[in-house]
């Protein structure tokens, strides 16, 4: 796929693992000049091994955190061009076992590194004309049991992308989100462990995909890499008449009507 990203400076929060660690890969290959950034030393150096990456280390939550690193990627590439606000994964509790420490957890790990990273990109990323893409999630549409902190949080990154959708467009830069379903990642791979424990499948992880996806109209998780390719587009100049938006990536997990599941033939 030629994108236009050749060159491009694209800076990815939490890109030790999962969906950063694939787009990673995925621009690196398209040419992009890749910087990712997180918390876990060995997981960033090993993508950063793997595909050419420049990576730093940061809370993105944290102001001064984030403006150092950025003023590092800037001074190891020269300029900043894109970014991907996909750090998260916090809030996995309902409102009455949610604490103060959890709840602000949540709200630093989903919305605050979203929120603080682009305002603290956004002096080059309007220099550049560049553009942004915020990780959410279906959860950002509907809500899971259980995922009190997750679901607020990632509901909010939908408004966030709006906010500067709208309010920096006039200047060139793009901003969209991202809701995917079930994608096999390690946290998702955790949740499979966890649901496959309860039923009584032992280790099973498949097992466990294969029980949440299964009214879905693909019927199955995504991989990566498929996530990685929808944000390499939109950071692109064939993206380029769409700001604003939130593109959701989850098998059609949201066009199923629940009170027909049992209608389904394929049960």
């Amino acid at each position: 796929m030629d994108t236009d990203l050749k060159d491009k400076t694209v800076l990815i929060t939490g890109g030790g693992s999962g969906i950063g660690a694939a787009a990673a890969h995925y621009l690196a290959e398209q040419g992009a000049k890749v910087a990712i950034v997180g918390r876990r030393q060995k997981q960033l150096e090993a993508v950063a091994e793997s595909c050419g990456a420049f990576y730093t280390m940061a809370d993105m939550a944290d102001s001064q955190q984030a403006a150092d690193a950025i003023a590092r990627i800037i001074n190891h590439f020269g300029h900043l061009d894109r970014l991907v606000a996909n750090a998260g994964g916090h809030g996995f509790s309902r409102v009455d076992e949610t604490d103060d420490t959890a709840w602000q957890q949540s709200l630093n790990g989903n919305l605050n590194s979203a929120f603080v990273t682009a305002r603290a990109a956004l002096p080059q990323l309007l220099q550049q004309r560049g553009s942004i893409v915020v990780i959410s999630s279906l959860a950002g549409l509907f809500a899971g049991p259980d995922v009190a902190g997750y679901t607020v949080t990632k509901h909010a990154l939908i408004g966030l992308t709006k906010s500067m959708a709208r309010d920096y467009g006039e200047y060139g830069v793009r901003v969209n989100a991202i809701c995917p379903g079930w994608v096999c990642t390690p946290m998702a791979d955790e949740e499979m462990m966890q649901l496959a424990s309860r039923r009584g499948w032992g280790a099973d992880i498949a097992a466990g995909y294969r029980e949440v996806t299964k009214n879905l109209p693909l019927a199955r998780p995504a991989q990566p890499e498929e996530i990685a390719a929808v944000i390499s587009f939109l950071l692109s100049a064939q993206a380029s008449y769409i700001t604003g938006t939130t593109l959701v990536v989850d098998g059609g997990a949201h066009i199923v009507d629940l009170p027909t599941l049992s209608f389904s033939s394929r049960f």
